[in-house]
Order: structure tokens, then sequence, then C-alpha cells
């Protein structure tokens, strides 16, 4: 068997928000659109999701959903995890370490540079910096998430809304 994580950057993001704190900041007009083309994706090429985890930040949680929508997760189904907001690449890992076995795939939807770091810590990837909405496919060799590190998981492919729309992918 193997697992799947799906490392998401958070799509475009307001530059402010209404009440001026960086965790309320919603999405931009294009980060919606990104989030939900990039879902649209997902459908299209069957990827599947066995359980989505986001930052609660704003823009993750709305980009979460607007992906899960487009591949018809249940939204309430979307778990939050306030250790992925302004996590470090260690206390992501032990998220990703933590995860139930039973999962076979896994969509977190967080910020950068953390998803960046943890992506190429676990793929040894050169992605260099994941654009907003962009997608890390990550697949590894083993039954438990619990035993994934540094250089398990192999970049299978790297999403993102650019290349979408200028049909590279």
């Amino acid at each position: 068997m193997s697992k799947t994580l799906y490392l998401i950057r958070h799509a475009k993001a307001q530059q402010q928000s209404i009440d001026n704190r960086d965790f309320s900041r919603e999405l931009a007009d294009r980060g919606m659109r990104d989030a939900s083309l990039v879902g649209s994706y997902f459908k299209q090429h069957g990827y599947s999701v066995d359980m989505f985890i986001s930052s609660p930040a704003a823009r993750a949680l709305v980009t979460a959903e607007l992906m899960a929508q487009q591949i018809e997760y249940r939204l309430e189904a979307i778990h939050t995890n306030e250790e992925l907001y302004m996590a470090s690449v260690r206390t992501f890992l032990q998220v990703v370490n933590q995860l139930k076995d039973e999962w076979e795939s896994v969509a977190i939807a967080s910020h950068d540079p953390t998803v960046t770091y943890l992506g190429e810590h676990l793929s040894n990837a050169e992605v260099g910096h994941m654009p907003t909405g962009s997608v890390m496919v990550i697949k590894f060799d083993t039954d438990h998430w619990a035993e994934i590190s540094e250089n398990t998981g192999s970049l299978e492919e790297f999403i993102t809304p650019r290349k979408i729309k200028d049909g590279e992918q």
C-alpha cells in the first residue's frame, strides 16, 4: 500500500482583513477562482481525498472548502487544526505523523513558507516557491503515516493554477 499527501498552499488572499488581523484575511476573487480551478483539476484527474485538513485561518479554510466542493467532499468533514497556522516544519510533520493509517490520501491546506519547506523535506524535490493555490502531490511507499520523514516520499505532481490555465497540466 501507499499514502498520498496533498500539500496545498492557500489561494490568493486579500492584502488586509476588515479587522486588520492576518488570521482573518479572506480570499481575493482570483483566489476563489483558482481554488475552484485546482479542485476541478483534482476531480478531472481522479484524485481522491480520504481526509481534508486545514489551518483555521480564513484564507486556508476557504481554499479547502472550494476545493472540497469540486471533488464532492463533504464540507462539514473538513477538519481544522490550529497547529497548522504559523507552524514550523517540525510541528507540521508531527501532524502528518499522527494521521490515521486508515486514510490513504490526505489533503492539508496551510501556509507558506512551511508547506514548501515540508514538501521539499519529505520528497527531496526542489520546488523553490509554491505559488498561492498550488499543490504538491507526494506519494509514500508505506502503510503508516508515522513512518513518513525526510526524503521518504516522491513528488508525483506539482500543480499550479497558472499551469492549469496555460494548459501545461
